[in-house]
């Protein structure tokens, strides 16, 4: 069977968690963690880069710090992961749910206006696939009105929107180092704060309200409880994993791109004939090569080609119900306009493997598969 994901290893993670415990830090910020943020802050040129214990405590953190009150609300897009609209419920908000784009599966900039109303505080956009969502359209709505921005790229680390890393645009940037990313730390994740202003504040909320990181760097004599916190900072033993990687971002980079370009060759003749559409890459981004999907007609068509391809022993996926159709989306949002592509494109999405060290065998075993189940017929 090949894998749909296999994590990331580059071969000095083991020695770096080594060197963690040896040094008998192991609870985080130390030297590993300082490595990570100071490495992301220069490349991205961020003002400040938190790791935290996940993309989605990064996520938290940035809708907590935007003070949201009961009955505010929130514009985000319904095809994403449940933690994004999760963030937003923690702080207080109410969900409002916009239609997305077909070719590039993010939120449509041109809704967003429509949706705001005099309780809007804030929207969240998704880089989905690591390809980046019109910012410039999208700023100028949220300066206009007024609003936070927050840039969930949690797929988006190392792409970019017209010469600007992604997490870097809004107010706040979330990334995460989850085994299935590009870059990982088995559990992980990071916030970029891009006022610093929100320093001291983010600093305090990460340290479970304490004022601890000012103790450390001697600004105070000794740290207390000084506002509302939680407990948001990753183990060394993680960040050493994540700095291994990181010291190979750029191979790592090359290696996932090599693998989506060879896809997306051999799979071009099936989109020229009509059979499937693929992932379209606007002019002002470069992505990561976080994913590999195609589109196939409706979702009987999804569904026989991914039993297809576990036949012939390939773990091929798709990605999200759109939340708006949950439960949880039922009670805590509400859809603001049509449903015109969210569920319809939703249902046709196909995403194949991809990882770091992907064969170049596998791939083109994995395309002739899914040509067969075309031509089979």
């Amino acid at each position: 069977m090949i894998p749909f994901n296999v994590p990331p290893f580059t071969g000095n993670e083991i020695r770096y968690i080594e060197e963690a415990i040896q040094q008998g830090k192991i609870s985080g910020d130390g030297i590993f963690t300082r490595r990570c943020s100071t490495w992301m802050e220069e490349k991205f040129d961020a003002c400040r880069i938190l790791l935290t214990t996940s993309g989605t405590a990064a996520l938290d953190m940035a809708l907590l710090m935007c003070g949201l009150k009961p009955g505010d609300e929130v514009i985000l897009p319904s095809y994403t992961f449940s933690s994004t609209a999760n963030a937003a419920v923690l702080a207080g908000a109410r969900l409002v749910f916009v239609d997305i784009r077909p070719d590039t599966m993010n939120i449509d900039e041109g809704l967003i206006e429509a949706a705001i109303t005099d309780k809007t505080k804030a929207i969240i956009v998704v880089h989905y696939a690591g390809v980046a969502c019109e910012m410039d359209t999208i700023m100028s709505i949220a300066r206009m009105h007024g609003l936070k921005v927050i840039e969930d790229a949690a797929q988006g680390v190392m792409s970019q929107y017209k010469g600007r890393y992604l997490g870097t645009i809004g107010d706040f940037g979330c990334y995460s180092f989850h085994e299935t990313k590009n870059y990982s730390m088995g559990e992980g994740g990071a916030l970029v704060i891009n006022d610093p202003e929100y320093i001291e504040r983010a600093e305090i909320l990460r340290e479970k309200g304490t004022n601890r990181s000012k103790f450390f760097r001697g600004q105070v004599d000794k740290y207390t409880w000084v506002d509302f916190g939680d407990s948001y900072l990753p183990s060394e033993l993680n960040a050493a994993y994540l700095w291994a990687q990181l010291e190979n971002a750029k191979g790592i980079y090359e290696d996932r791109m090599q693998s989506w370009k060879l896809y997306y060759d051999r799979l071009t003749d099936m989109y020229e004939q009509g059979y499937i559409e693929l992932a379209q890459i606007p002019d002002t981004c470069i992505q990561n090569a976080h994913m590999f999907y195609l589109k196939v007609k409706d979702l009987k068509e999804r569904t026989g080609m991914l039993a297809y391809l576990n036949k012939n022993d390939i773990l091929a996926v798709f990605h999200y119900v759109p939340l708006h159709s949950a439960p949880a989306g039922l009670k805590f949002g509400r859809f603001n306009g049509d449903d015109r592509y969210t569920t319809s494109e939703s249902e046709r999405l196909v995403r194949l493997p991809l990882y770091y060290g992907l064969e170049t065998k596998n791939i083109e075993y994995i395309t002739d598969t899914v040509k067969r189940f075309y031509f089979r017929r």
